[in-house]
């Protein structure tokens, strides 16, 4: 069975930090392309970052570029996404999501509240 678990959002005041963590089992991680994704109330999804299933390839919406950094431990079954200088409008369910042709899976993700 996969799953994929996101875990470290939480409440921070703008400004602020948070590394989100996406830890995936039952599938072959390393041959799976991942975005983060986020959905705000009332909102489109949006994919925040991607990355190719061997690392040469990071991209990011403008959005977030030069905040977040998204990072992959293949090794471990692992991603990241390092988010700094959050504002209120980054407020959202993040949500890891890794995708080939062989699947599309999802986290059950976790919020992340800037606010003051």
């Amino acid at each position: 069975q996969v799953q994929l678990v996101e875990s470290g959002g939480g409440f921070v005041q703008p400004g602020g930090s948070l590394r989100l963590s996406c830890a995936a089992s039952g599938l072959a991680f390393s041959m799976y392309d991942l975005r983060w994704q986020r959905q705000a109330p009332g909102k489109q999804r949006e994919i925040v970052a991607s990355m190719s299933y061997d690392l040469r390839h990071t991209t990011y919406s403008d959005a977030v570029k030069g905040r977040f950094t998204a990072s992959r431990d293949n090794a471990n079954n692992s991603a990241y996404l390092q988010m700094n200088n959050l504002k209120p409008d980054d407020t959202a369910m993040y949500f890891c999501n890794a995708y080939n042709r062989l699947g599309d899976y999802w986290g059950q993700g976790t919020q992340v509240t800037v606010s003051s």
